[in-house]
């Protein structure tokens, strides 16, 4: 061996060139690598040497190559030892970046390969060696295709490992880095946790961001890339990543950093790939965020074991600020990343505060910060809490530069704060530095502040004790700041964080009430006034501060403010509080004395507020009496000072006093009347003041103040009393000032009242004590009397108000006992003031409305109030008749007015009214037993019922309702009411029936009573009529009267433009339209919305009763239920709301529905098709509502029949129920679909099977576009979600589809196809076939297709069978009759895409049917559009793969005895198409059935084009098939000879010329192409080509003498053998020649050229034969060119084309001439003088193209002229001939125009002197030709080619050396 080695060194020596050392090297560099393993020691130090020499060689030639791929195989070798290994990997690191790039790619798999089991660094070298490759790889476009993938990494997880690390390290490596061994790092302060120090020993070098020392020195490598191959490395990983090479998940953080790099090309492309798989990447992934944290924080040393482990150089850096930049979004999107402790921190922690942070990150970090806040579960976070605060306060501490991130930090606060309050709750110090904040930063960040702070509040709302104080003083600082914002804030944390109860922060809202800025004193009124419900007071006990100690509170601050610069001054006095604030405190106040009395204070109106005044009252007293007051106090007098009572009237008198304010004002008046005897005493040395504020200039504020006034006056005692009177009286005479007669004039009459009322209970009180009557005294009596008349005295009044208050008066007077007034008479009595009163309540002309109104209203009352206090009144009837009679048009709120008046008068003395409305409530109030009881209502009810609720009026009729009412409700216990129970019933169902809404709904709420006052039986019987009501529309009917009003508001108007409105006028205009029969029409339309009204009212007064009758109603139920339910979506707005509220009373309980679920839907279907529109269309919508959201289990069986119902109500004649139908069909839709779904089991099969066969038969064929692109749609989802178990529905799913393909197309398509040209017309049929391939409808069927075969595999054999056989109908057959009788480019178009499918996904499966498929298929390939042949063809092409062979041969049969036969160009179309189609999608099959197809082919592709209907791509189709299958063209026709010969025969004799032509080009070609065919296939071509002359000419038959003369031609040798069967050399010619006597010229031409090709070929003689057809035919030529005169013009044309083929026949004629030209004596005798003067003649008169015929004949005639022979030489005949051709020869020697002319005629003249040159005849050659010849000659001398200039001097020469 040591020899070899030598040999091998001898020959490296002797290598010179790179190619010689290249070729050695590749031969013996692995066999001598190998001898390393030798056990001896010479051979493998001789092994060293050699390499040394050749590594010193090889590293000088860059261009040598080394056998990298013999290398890496021995490097793979288990069984090879390390030390060969080794060195092997050097020359593979040496050799392969030499290769050429399209190498490199294909060794870099085995590269990969190689790595596995070897030592890490040569794993690293291979790694360095693969990545540059990677850039130019190929990957395949579908990543499906993983077979086809370049690398198979799916079996080496490791090496995926390992090549994910290494990629991730070249792309966090930056251009250009060097890394610097020498130089040992520096201690840079990095950020916390990873000090860089402890990166390793100092001697470690500076590795880049995010890399450890020994990464950056493995990507380094021997040979550092450039910065350009870097970049083209980081590219080619991106692409590799983008090929899907490995797995998705592990490649997610290489796109990220790649994303991050400094070069554009790079980023780009990983944000591209990004962008495209977020959607598919699981950013929850725990792997995938471990490892992007990783990439981030680098290894920080933790306290663990592991941590210790990591060597120094093997420790990772954190990455640059750009990759961070680029993690941290992804990290945004993650909730797993927010989850992640403790990174997640070290994230946040580094984002905000490391050493090379900035703005950007740190506005990411806080944003990270945020997305943990609102993501982190609850025990994840808890460690994280007090870390994250930490850092936020921090960064809000220390850095002011952004305002913005300032902003996100603050924000972030306060979302940690609502997670986490606990952490929040001890530091008060924060909310203190908050506000502070909020005090000093600029806008933008005020408004982040105020909104963390308002997140805050909620940490501190249990604060308790020393906290809260502070608290407190906090708020209550900031509440007086200058900044809005603060005072905003501080108002949210005095109402929250408090409890309701507690009185400092309270008064701290109050102050802020009185805010200037609409933000601080909207807020904190809301607070205050939120009155707490009844529900909250059971459950959190105290919610209001208790009355007597917030009034203390209160008046402890405002003395102390009254000492302060904080007072307000208003006009002379001082007030404690500004109005605002003040306004708020006592109405708080009162809010916390109702609170304390027990009752809950609702609302803001006095009104309301009055009814509370007893039980204020009974508190008051409570108070008054000591028993609450828990004040150590030594004399009463300053206890009295100190009741909280005493405190609150003195804020409201002095507030009163300085402002005024009619809340002020009632709550002053409210708390003096509900205790007078206490404490109207302490304003009766105010008097004065009481009456000023009876002067003021509102109306209501003087009522009050003249209320306060009586209240006050009538504790007095007689004489004062008296005076008081006398002066009111006084005051009433002032005429100057109408507010101070007004003010007086009620004082009067609550003055009077009070003490009327005050002596009735002393009456009472007497008689208890059985004293005797002392009644009124008289003098008093008169001072009333005289007061009753001047009061009187105004009724007259010009001034309103005035009017106003005299009614006002009178009726306290009246309420309170008799008028002191005569009842009838003369002058002012009982009788003229009702009189006056009654004339009072009819509308007249008054100017001010509200006035006027509110004068109606007191007359009203006041009449109400006599019978009330006198027992005697004489015309109580009278009154309640008035009243009564009162009615008006829209004057409702009037009526009930009117109505509790009438209730008061009618039962008088009895009355609630008599009571003091101050201390006693209605139901506390009984009335004094001993009055005289003047009770009418028997009289009043009876009245009511029988006069005016049946009414014609229906402004009477709702009165009526109204009173009676007002009746039921005030007088419920009375006996005149219980025993008429049935009476008032009906009258208010009677009123249910009225148009006008309100009259239902009192008749209903009246109904509500009546039914709460009945016995059981009574209401039993109520709900009964109820119901009737309800379900069957009765109703009252109202007598027509000629005035009764039928439409209100008007129908429509008369012809003259009246409302029409009454009875007569709708008799009218029927009378006037000459039918009368149409009031009948008209009556029916009032009645029809009577109707509906009577259901809607019954609905009102079945709203109310509902509630309570809930038992009772059960039993309707199942038939209510359904009726409500749809009568929810009337098109009517008032039906809708009133049913929806009784559907609301009645169904309490959501599950009812469901419950009576088959109920609503029989409903519903049975209404939607109902003969009203409204029904019809509230159906629809409650369908719509019922399907959404509900189990539909129960009634799949009814789905059917809905969708039918649906799509026949989608196609209604109104709009409006054709949208609602719309919507119903698409939630329904949307059901169903969901329904489909294979997790819903059974049912969903069920839903399938029902739901199919509606949608097919009935929707996606319907007329109605909606529907039916709504079914299928509606197919389409369904097939997507059921998938799988559609399987057994597929045989008549996919039929169905097929047939809408077409029905779906717009119409208009059919139409344009039918007006476009061809070309357009295949365009346009092309763009919609596809566009049906693209349609939902084929997505659906190619989705059928996929989910039916899948479960193919399983069971194939079974699933055909039922397939085909057991389900109905079978789809092979139903396809079959689709195919056939399919109307519509989409549906065959469609059926075609099915087939194929079909071959393609079970091709075994479809073998019993294919031909079945293919005869129904045949049938469309004759298909007049060409779209559909071309798809029926393609499918046709794909289905002889499955079929039988027979089946196959039968079709090609066919198919060839339709192309041999049928003329029409269809069916050649058809079968070129198919043929071409088997060859591309089958070709096995046309190979096994080559013998029939290829000849078929052959002969297809001489099809001749029909020129205008461009044609062409037959014949291309068929070359195409014919190219493809055989071994080149020669030998394909020498393979298929017999069959050629049998088709091209069988063309010849068919019918058809143009076959008869393709036949003839065909044997053409076998002739041209064979070269020679032997016996007996030349025989048999030859008999064939002959057969086919004889007979007239016709289009193509040229094709025929072609073939003859390329046969004849190619074969001559074996046609000169006698064969038997074989034509003979003469009949051949014979049977030519008789062609050439054919008339037609061009035929003849061809004919001729053919005779000529024979002739010359086989050397006959016919040239006999030939002169007689061909001189006639020179010589007419030539007489017709002399005798042309000019044409006519308009024959120029046919001329030019005459004269063309003229020219043409001339120039065939000289050609055939010149080749039949024979060498023979005798004829060359006979003809060489004629034929020589032919052409002489023919040189001079003729164009260029002829003389260039007539030449190249020379040239022949001259070759073959025997005269030049000695035995026959004639020098007489020579020289004549030559005398005659040279001087006609001159003229195409001087020819100037032509080269090509100079050119033949110089061969001519050099062909004749060589001759006679060689026959030494020169003397032939006569001076005068030579003459003839030298001139001509010497004219070319100047000849402008230069080879022509030289050949005419050496003849030149030759000739003159003659002489």
């Amino acid at each position: 061996t040591a020899d070899q080695l030598e040999r091998v060194f001898l020959r490296l020596g002797h290598a010179e060139t790179d190619e010689q050392l290249q070729n050695i090297i590749s031969k013996f560099l692995p066999p001598v690598l190998l001898k390393l393993s030798s056990t001896q020691e010479g051979v493998r130090k001789k092994v060293m040497e050699l390499l040394v020499h050749l590594n010193k060689r090889i590293k000088s030639r860059p261009k040598i190559q080394l056998p990298v791929e013999t290398l890496l195989v021995q490097y793979q070798d288990p069984s090879a030892v390390s030390f060969v290994t080794n060195f092997t990997i050097i020359y593979v690191k040496m050799g392969y970046p030499r290769l050429p790039v399209e190498k490199q790619c294909e060794l870099a798999p085995t590269l990969l390969t190689a790595m596995e089991g070897k030592p890490q660094p040569q794993q690293d070298s291979l790694m360095h060696l693969l990545i540059p490759t990677l850039f130019h790889m190929k990957y395949p476009a579908e990543p499906l295709k993983a077979a086809a993938s370049p690398f198979n990494l799916a079996e080496k997880p490791k090496t995926v490992q390992l090549l994910l690390d290494f990629m991730l390290d070249v792309l966090l490596m930056p251009y250009g880095f060097v890394l610097n061994e020498s130089q040992s790092r520096p201690n840079m302060p990095s950020a916390q946790g990873s000090s860089s120090s402890s990166v390793g020993g100092p001697g470690i070098p500076q590795p880049p961001p995010g890399m450890s020392f020994y990464a950056a020195k493995r990507v380094i490598g021997d040979s550092p890339w450039t910065p350009e191959l870097l970049e083209q490395c980081k590219l080619g990983i991106v692409k590799f990543i983008e090929a899907e090479q490995v797995p998705e998940l592990e490649a997610v953080i290489h796109l990220v950093v790649a994303s991050s790099d400094t070069r554009h090309s790079v980023a780009t492309a990983a944000d591209l790939e990004l962008k495209s798989k977020q959607s598919l990447i699981d950013w929850n992934n725990p792997a995938i965020i471990n490892k992007m944290y990783k990439v981030y924080l680098g290894d920080i040393p933790l306290k663990t074991k592991e941590g210790s482990v990591l060597k120094p150089e093997m420790k990772r850096e954190s990455v640059s600020t750009r990759v961070k930049l680029k993690i941290v979004p992804h990290l945004l999107r993650s909730r797993q990343a927010a989850e992640t402790f403790p990174a997640n921190i070290q994230v946040v922690y580094d984002g905000l505060f490391g050493a090379n942070t900035n703005a950007k990150l740190r506005s990411l970090s806080l944003q990270f910060v945020h997305h943990i806040c609102v993501i982190c579960p609850e025990s994840k976070i808890k460690p994280l809490g007090p870390m994250l605060l930490n850092g936020l306060t921090k960064l809000i501490n220390e850095y002011k530069e952004d305002s913005k991130l300032l902003s996100m930090a603050y924000s972030a606060v306060g979302k940690l704060s609502s997670r986490m309050p606990q952490l929040f709750t001890k530091d008060i110090a924060l909310v203190q530095q908050f506000f502070e904040a909020l005090c000093k930063e600029d806008a933008d960040t005020r408004l982040a502040i105020q909104e963390a702070l308002s997140m805050m509040v909620g940490a501190y709302s249990n604060l308790e004790g020393a906290q809260r104080t502070l608290m407190e003083a906090l708020v209550a600082s900031y509440l007086i700041k200058p900044e809005v914002q603060v005072r905003q804030v501080a108002v949210k944390f005095a109402s929250t964080v408090f409890p309701p109860d507690h009185i400092p922060s309270r008064y701290l809202l109050l102050l802020a009430a009185g805010d200037p800025r609409e933000e601080v004193h909207g807020e904190a009124q809301r607070v205050l006034r939120t009155f707490p419900g009844k529900n909250e007071k059971e459950s959190s006990g105290k919610q209001m501060p208790s009355f007597p100690e917030m009034v203390h509170y209160i008046q402890d601050k405002a003395s102390h403010r009254m000492k302060t610069p904080a007072k307000y001054m208003t006009g002379t006095a001082a007030l404690p509080f500004n109005p605002a604030t003040f306004g708020e405190i006592v109405l708080y106040l009162r809010m916390c004395l109702a609170h304390s009395a027990g009752v809950v204070p609702t609302s803001q109106s006095l009104a309301d507020m009055q009814d509370h005044a007893p039980a204020i009252g009974r508190y008051i007293r409570n108070l008054m009496s000591g028993n609450h007051i828990s004040f150590s106090s030594s004399s009463s007098s300053k206890s009295a000072e100190t009741n909280p009572i005493h405190i609150y009237i003195g804020l409201l008198q002095q507030l009163l006093a300085g402002v005024g304010g009619l809340p002020v004002m009632y709550c002053l008046l409210e708390v003096v009347s509900v205790y007078p005897e206490k404490l109207a005493t302490r304003f009766v040395d105010k008097m004065d003041w009481i009456k000023s504020l009876m002067n003021t200039n509102k109306e209501e504020m003087r009522e009050l103040a003249a209320l306060f006034y009586s209240v006050v006056l009538s504790t007095m005692s007689g004489d004062e009393l008296r005076a008081s009177l006398e002066q009111l009286i006084k005051m009433t005479r002032d005429n100057h000032s109408p507010e101070v007669q007004h003010g007086s004039l009620l004082a009067l009459g609550f003055t009077v009242g009070r003490y009327l009322a005050k002596g009735k209970i002393r009456t009472m009180e007497l008689h208890d004590i059985e004293q005797p009557n002392t009644a009124v005294m008289p003098e008093q009596e008169q001072l009333i009397k005289s007061t009753t008349e001047t009061i009187g005295s105004f009724l007259d009044s010009t001034s309103s108000f005035l009017v106003v208050a005299a009614c006002t008066a009178l009726g306290e007077i009246g309420r309170n006992g008799p008028l002191p007034i005569p009842s009838e008479g003369t002058g002012f009595t009982k009788l003229q003031l009702v009189e006056s009163l009654l004339a009072r309540i009819p509308s007249s002309k008054e100017t001010n409305k509200a006035r006027f109104c509110s004068m109606k209203e007191r007359a009203i009352q006041t009449l109400g109030y006599f019978p009330v206090g006198d027992e005697d009144f004489p015309h109580q009837k009278l009154l309640l008749q008035g009243l009564m009679d009162s009615v008006e048009a829209k004057q409702i709120e009037l009526q009930f007015t009117v109505g509790e008046a009438i209730t008061s008068a009618a039962v008088g003395t009895s009355s609630v009214a008599a009571r003091d409305v101050w201390t006693v409530t209605e139901e506390e109030y009984i009335p004094p037993s001993d009055l005289k009881v003047n009770d009418v209502v028997p009289w009043v009810l009876d009245l009511i019922l029988n006069k005016h609720i049946i009414s014609p009026n229906p402004h009477v009729r709702q009165a009526a309702c109204i009173w009676l009412l007002s009746m039921v409700k005030k007088l419920s216990t009375h006996k005149a009411i219980k025993s008429h129970l049935k009476d008032i019933q009906s009258a208010f169902v009677s009123i249910l029936s009225d148009s006008d809404e309100l009259s239902q709904d009192v008749a209903s709420k009246g109904l509500g009573l009546i039914y709460e006052l009945g016995s059981e039986q009574d209401q039993q019987e109520l709900v009964t009529t109820l119901v009737d009501t309800l379900m069957t529309g009765k109703r009252a009917k109202h007598e027509m009267t000629g005035e009764t009003v039928v439409f209100q508001g008007g129908l429509s108007k008369t012809p003259d433009g009246q409302g029409l409105s009454t009875y007569k006028e709708l008799c009218s205009l029927a009378s006037d339209l000459n039918q009368p029969d149409l009031v009948y029409k008209f009556m029916n339309l009032a009645n029809h919305h009577a109707m509906w009204n009577s259901r809607k009212g019954a609905a009102f007064g079945f709203n109310v009763i509902a509630a309570k009758a809930g038992e009772q109603l059960a039993p309707f139920l199942p038939q209510l239920l359904p009726r409500l339910y749809r009568y929810q979506f009337d098109p009517n707005l008032g039906i809708r709301q009133a049913m929806t509220s009784i559907w609301n009373a009645l169904v309490t309980d959501k599950s009812m529905v469901d419950k009576y679920m088959k109920e609503i839907l029989e409903d519903l279907i049975s209404n939607l098709t109902s003969s009203l529109w409204r029904i019809r269309e509230s159906s629809c919508l409650a369908l719509n509502d019922l399907l959404r959201g509900r189990p539909l289990d129960d009634i799949i069986d009814k789905l059917p029949e809905i969708w039918e119902i649906l799509f026949r109500v989608q196609d209604d004649i109104k709009e409006t129920v054709r949208k609602a139908a719309e919507l119903a069909l698409k939630t329904l839709s949307k059901v169903c679909v969901k329904m489909c779904d294979p997790s819903k089991g059974a049912a969903g099969q069920k839903m399938i099977a029902v739901l199919l066969p509606c949608l097919l038969d009935k929707g996606i064929v319907s007329t109605v576009a909606e529907v039916r692109s709504l079914s299928i749609n509606t197919l389409v989802k369904i097939s997507k979600s059921a998938g799988s178990m559609l399987k057994p529905h597929a045989p008549k799913l996919i039929p169905a589809l097929l047939e809408s393909l077409s029905v779906l197309e717009p119409q208009v398509l059919n139409y344009l196809s039918l007006c476009a040209t061809d070309q357009e017309k295949t365009a346009m049929d092309s763009a919609r076939l596809s566009a049906v391939k693209s349609s939902p409808m084929m997505e659906t069927i190619n989705m059928l297709m996929s989910a039916t075969i899948t479960f193919l595999f399983f069971f194939p054999f079974f699933f055909f069978f039922s397939f085909f056989f057991f389900l109905p109908p079978p789809p092979v057959p139903r396809l079959c009759d689709l195919i056939k009788s399919g109307v519509g480019l989409g549906t065959k178009g469609g059926c075609a895409s099915v087939i194929v499918s079909l071959t393609t996904q079970c091709p075994q499966d479809l073998t019993p049917y294919s031909g079945k498929l293919m005869s129904a298929l045949l049938s469309g390939l004759t298909d007049r559009n060409s779209v559909v042949q071309k798809s029926f063809a393609f499918a046709m092409g794909h289905l002889v793969r499955t079929s039988r062979d027979s089946s196959t041969e039968k079709l090609l049969h066919k198919l060839s005895s339709w192309y041999m036969e049928k003329e029409e160009p269809v069916y050649r179309t058809g079968c070129a198409l198919t043929v071409h189609a088997m060859g591309r999608y089958s070709p096995d099959v046309v190979k096994n059935h080559a013998k029939h197809v290829l000849p078929l082919a052959f002969l297809g592709m001489h099809e001749v084009p029909d020129e205008e209907k461009g044609e062409k791509e037959n014949s291309t189709l068929w070359t195409e098939v014919w190219q493809e299958n055989v071994p080149g063209t020669q030998g394909g026709i020498r393979l298929y000879m017999q069959e050629l010969i049998t088709i091209t025969q069988k063309a010849l004799q068919s019918q058809s010329w143009k076959m008869k032509a393709q036949g003839a080009a065909a044997m053409a070609s076998v002739a041209k192409q064979t070269g020679s065919l032997v016996p007996p296939h030349l025989g048999i071509v030859l008999s064939a080509l002959l057969q086919g002359l004889p007979g007239r000419t016709w289009t193509g038959k040229e094709e025929l003498l072609k073939a003859i003369a390329s046969v004849v031609s190619a074969c001559n040798a074996e046609l000169q053998k006698s064969v038997p069967g074989q034509p003979t050399v003469n009949d051949i010619v014979q049977a030519v020649l008789k062609e050439c006597r054919k008339e037609n010229l061009k035929y003849k031409m061809v004919a001729l050229r053919c005779a000529a090709g024979v002739l010359q070929a086989t050397k006959e003689d016919q040239f006999q034969e030939l002169a007689d057809i061909v001189f006639p035919m020179i010589k007419k030529n030539s007489l017709e060119s002399m005798g042309t005169g000019l044409p006519k013009h308009d024959e120029e044309d046919e001329d030019t084309r005459e004269k063309e083929v003229q020219m043409e026949s001339l120039i065939c004629a000289f050609e055939t001439l010149g080749k039949a030209w024979p060498r023979s004596p005798e004829t060359q005798r006979c003809y060489r003088q004629e034929f020589c003067k032919l052409m002489c003649d023919r040189l001079k008169l003729s164009t260029w193209k002829v003389q260039l015929g007539v030449l190249q004949a020379m040239n022949a005639y001259f070759q073959g002229l025997m005269l030049f022979d000695e035995e026959h030489s004639d020098p007489v005949a020579l020289t004549e001939i030559l005398l005659e051709t040279c001087s006609s020869i001159t003229h195409s020697l001087e020819n100037k125009s032509y080269t090509s002319i100079r050119t033949e005629a110089l061969s001519v003249i050099q062909l004749l002197l060589t001759k006679l040159q060689e026959a030494q005849q020169w003397e032939s050659l006569t001076p005068e030709s030579r003459e003839h010849l030298i001139r001509s000659l010497s004219t070319m001398a100047s000849d402008s080619r230069p080879e022509l200039q030289e050949k005419a001097f050496v003849l030149k020469k030759t000739l003159e050396n003659l002489d």
